[in-house]
C-alpha cells in the first residue's frame, strides 16, 4: 500500500481514534519512511550496492498504568486492524507500572522550527559510484606507499518522521544525510609493515560535503604516517585524544548521565548532580536545535520540544539527559532527549553533544607535552560505566618535546573516567561535527600507558 504524506497523517490520527475506541486512555503513533542508497567501490570496481525504501508505523497504547507497543510495515486494512487489537490486548495483560504514561499534555512541543536538516538533492547510483571512485583514486595517487584499499563508501538517506498522540500533538519533520569515506592501505617497502587508516565527511546538505579528493588525500596521509609503528615502555604520561577519539569520552559521559543508567544505579555519576566533575573551563552542551546538526530535530520521540541542555557548566554537572519515564523515576522533568525506534518504547539519547571549544589549536596542545601519547585510534572496549574504570587499546603517536616523534601501536591506556574528566588540562578549538557527538582535541593530565 503506497501512501502520500497526507494519507499517512490521516492514518495516524485514525489509529489513535481506534485505540481509544478499544478503551485506551492514552496512545501515540510513530511513523517513519525513508529512502537510502549506498555504494562501496574497491579498486575502482563496485563491491557493494544497496538501495532501500522503507515505511513503518508503530502504535503505543496505555490502559491506565499498563502499556504495550507494536509496529508493522504492512499498511493494509487487515494488518492495521490487527495491530490495534493486538496491541490493546497486550497492554491489558501486562503488569502495571506507576511511572508509565505520555508526557503532560501542556508540555508538548508547540513550535516546530525548520532546523535546516533536509536537502532534496538526490544522487543517482552512477553519481555515488563516481564520488567513491574519486575519493579512492585520490588516496591511491597521494603516495606511492598507498598500494591497496579496503574501499570507498558513498551513501545518502532521506526520511520523514511523524508523531501523533491523544494529547492532540501532531508533528513531522524531514531530514537528509550524505556521507563519503575511504580506507586506504599503506605498505612500507623498507620492512615497516602495513597500515590502514580512513577519513570521511558527513553532512545534512550535499553541497557541504568535503570534496572526494580532499577525503582521499587526508585518508592516505593518515595511513602513511602510521608506517613504522612501534611499542613504548609502560609509564604514566599526559595523553592527548584527537577529535575522533575524544568523541568517545563524550559518548561515555552521555551514557553516564542518561536517566536510565542513573535510576538503575549503573552510572559512575550517580549522586554527582550539582557537583564538580571537571575543571572550571569545561562545558558540555547537548543542543537538539543546532542548525543543520546531525542530531537536530524539532521534537523528541515523545513530542516534547528539543532544547539546548548544558550538561556540564564550568566543570559542574548541572543536568542529566532525560526522557519522561526516567525523569519521573528521578523526580526531574524531561530534557527533551527521548529517542525511539518505530514500535519501541522511548529511551534516552543525546542530540548534538559536544565539548565547548577552548582557545588552543591541536598543535598547541601537542606542543604543551614534553613526553606523552597522542591517540588517533581506539581498539576494543574496556570501560566499566558503573565504576568508571577505563582501559582501551590504542594506536597513535609518541610525543617528544612537543612534536609527534613516531607512530605507536599495541599500546593500552588506562585510568578512571572520574579522574580523566577531573584531569582535563586543555580543550582544543578544532570542533567539527561528523556525527551526533563531537569533540575538539582533549588533553588529559596523566594516564597509565602500558606497552613493553
Amino acid at each position: 500500500m503506497t501512501l502520500d504524506q497526507d494519507q499517512l497523517s490521516n492514518l495516524a490520527l485514525e489509529l489513535l481514534d481506534r485505540a481509544k475506541a478499544y478503551g485506551a486512555n492514552e496512545a501515540d503513533v510513530l511513523a517513519a519512511e525513508g529512502d537510502s542508497l549506498s555504494v562501496q567501490v574497491r579498486l575502482s570496481m563496485v563491491d557493494r550496492l544497496s538501495k532501500a525504501r522503507e515505511k513503518r508505523l508503530g502504535l503505543r497504547v496505555f490502559f491506565g498504568k499498563r502499556s504495550a507497543s507494536a509496529s508493522t510495515s504492512d499498511f493494509s486494512r487487515e494488518s492495521l486492524d490487527r495491530l490495534v487489537a493486538d496491541t490493546c490486548a497486550l497492554a491489558k495483560a501486562v503488569a502495571e507500572d506507576d511511572t508509565s504514561g505520555l508526557p503532560a499534555e501542556g508540555a508538548m512541543a508547540k513550535d516546530l522550527p525548520d532546523l535546516d536538516v533536509y536537502d532534496p538533492t538526490t544522487l543517482t547510483v552512477e553519481e555515488e559510484i563516481s564520488l567513491a571512485r574519486r575519493a579512492e583514486e585520490a588516496a591511491l595517487a597521494e603516495d606511492t606507499r598507498i598500494t591497496n584499499s579496503e574501499g570507498a563508501d558513498c551513501s545518502t538517506a532521506t526520511g520523514t518522521v511523524l508523531l501523533a498522540n491523544t494529547h492532540g500533538f501532531f508533528g513531522k519533520h524531514r531530514s537528509s544525510r550524505f556521507s563519503l569515506s575511504v580506507t586506504p592501505i599503506a605498505v612500507d617497502s623498507n620492512g615497516g609493515g602495513m597500515q590502514r587508516d580512513f577519513w570521511y565527511t558527513v553532512k545534512r546538505k550535499f553541497m557541504l560535503l568535503d570534496s572526494p579528493e580532499s577525503i582521499g588525500r587526508t585518508a592516505a596521509r593518515r595511513a602513511v604516517r602510521r608506517l613504522g609503528a612501534r611499542k613504548v615502555r609502560s609509564q604514566r604520561v599526559p595523553v592527548v585524544f584527537d577529535q575522533e577519539t575524544a568523541e568517545s569520552l563524550l559518548g561515555h559521559l552521555a551514557n553516564a548521565v542518561s536517566g536510565y543508567s542513573l535510576y538503575k544505579g549503573t552510572s559512575f555519576l550517580v549522586g554527582q548532580l550539582e557537583k564538580r566533575i571537571a575543571p572550571g573551563f569545561v562545558f558540555v552542551e547537548d543542543d537538539g536545535r543546532l542548525m543543520g546538526g546531525l542530531g537536530s530535530r524539532p521534537f523528541d520521540g515523545e513530542g516534547l520540544p528539543t532544547q539546548k541542555t548544558v550538561v556540564v557548566e564550568g566543570g559542574i554537572l548541572t543536568s542529566y539527559l532525560l526522557d519522561t519515564y526516567s525523569g519521573r523515576k528521578l523526580g526531574l522533568p524531561s530534557t527533551g532527549n527521548a529517542s525511539r525506534g518505530v514500535g519501541d518504547n522511548p529511551t534516552v539519547s543525546p542530540t548534538n553533544l559536544y565539548f565547548r571549544p577552548g582557545p588552543q589549536s591541536a598543535q598547541e596542545i601537542i606542543g604543551s607535552v614534553r613526553t606523552g601519547l597522542y591517540v588517533t585510534e581506539l581498539i576494543g572496549f574496556g570501560v566499566n560505566l558503573i565504576t568508571g574504570d577505563y582501559s582501551r587499546g590504542v594506536a597513535g603517536f609518541w610525543i617528544e618535546n612537543g612534536e609527534l616523534a613516531y607512530p605507536v601501536e599495541e599500546v593500552t591506556v588506562a585510568g578512571n573516567l572520574k579522574q580523566m574528566f577531573a584531569d582535563i588540562e586543555m580543550i582544543g578549538n578544532d570542533l567539527e561535527f561528523r556525527g551526533r557527538i563531537a569533540s575538539p582535541t582533549v588533553k588529559i593530565r596523566e594516564m597509565t600507558v602500558a606497552g613493553n
